[in-house]
């Protein structure tokens, strides 16, 4: 059975594979391969996926190179989202839980998720009749706030069960999750705090400045592309920190995850992606450098929330 003392330092996101337009390219599969082979190489075998992303497309990506592997040897997580819920079903989490499970060519899945709080708290009771047919190993809920997350929990444990996991976005630009005293939760619980978009889609990569813009008509573009004046200033002093560990820009923000006690999900559409992420695990920031890196980036008071999130309370 999964447990938090077997998971990776990190996991690798496939959002981008789904190809919704969210990142401005299509990624095709022959590209994802080389991704997927050299991070089970370097030993990142938790991957996070969800139907949502290209309904369907990033498990069926997934999927097919989970065929090749040896099943202990690697981690799925996928989410039941309820905007792609089935109304016709009497129960709609097991249907997308079995679907999803069938697409990845898995029996079961390791962790899975309710993506978002829209109709809670009735899709986690939903959850906990899952969880009688089928062994989940974590189970996890996303972008819920405190209340939400506790409310969640309670569920849960009065079915027998436990909350193993969260997962919020949570940046240098966003740290709202820590703000609300849902980090020191989870601690107190027992609870894996997942970070996603902790490099804000490539914002935080040091890629993108004013003369290297994101991708025309993604919706990074539209989210961060009236801020890039200020990306750019953020990424030049962080870049100062970077060069006293020999990293990159990009692996600042990894580090700086994990230093806050949660596991960062990292998008992966190229090899050195991987690479990078797994150097990253290694860098140990100072205390003085952490302060210096949330002060550079509440200086540059950029807003990362996005058209589907919340600002956590």
């Amino acid at each position: 059975m999964i447990s938090k003392n077997n998971l990776p330092k990190i996991a690798l996101g496939a959002w981008a594979w789904g190809n919704d337009g969210t990142f401005g390219d299509e990624h095709k599969i022959d590209d994802l391969k080389p991704i997927y082979d050299k991070s089970m190489e370097l030993g990142l075998n938790l991957w996070d996926t969800a139907f949502v992303y290209g309904m369907g497309t990033s498990e069926e990506v997934l999927g097919e190179f989970i065929k090749e592997t040896p099943r202990d040897d690697v981690i799925v997580s996928t989410k039941f989202t309820p905007q792609c819920a089935d109304s016709s079903s009497d129960n709609a989490v097991t249907l997308m839980y079995e679907n999803s499970a069938k697409t990845l060519g898995i029996d079961e899945i390791d962790i899975f998720w309710i993506h978002n709080p829209v109709g809670a708290p009735d899709w986690t009771k939903k959850l906990t009749e899952t969880a009688k047919e089928h062994e989940i190993g974590i189970i996890g809920v996303s972008n819920h706030d405190l209340e939400e997350i506790k409310q969640a929990n309670e569920i849960l444990n009065d079915a027998g069960l436990k909350l193993g996991a969260v997962q919020n976005h949570y940046s240098l630009l966003n740290r709202s999750s820590e703000d609300s005293g849902i980090l020191q939760y989870c601690k107190e619980n027992d609870i894996i705090f997942f970070s996603y978009m902790v490099l804000e889609q490539g914002a935080l990569s040091g890629k993108y400045d004013t003369a290297h813009p994101f991708p025309e008509g993604s919706d990074r573009a539209n989210a961060y592309g009236d801020s890039l004046a200020e990306i750019e200033e953020l990424n030049n002093a962080l870049s100062e920190i970077a060069k006293a560990h020999d990293a990159k820009v990009a692996q600042l923000p990894i580090a700086w995850a994990i230093s806050k006690d949660t596991l960062p999900i990292i998008g992966a559409t190229k090899v050195h992606h991987v690479e990078d992420a797994a150097d990253a695990v290694n860098i140990k920031l100072s205390d003085d450098e952490i302060k210096t890196m949330e002060k550079l980036a509440d200086k540059a008071n950029i807003n990362t929330i996005r058209f589907w999130e919340k600002e956590m309370k």
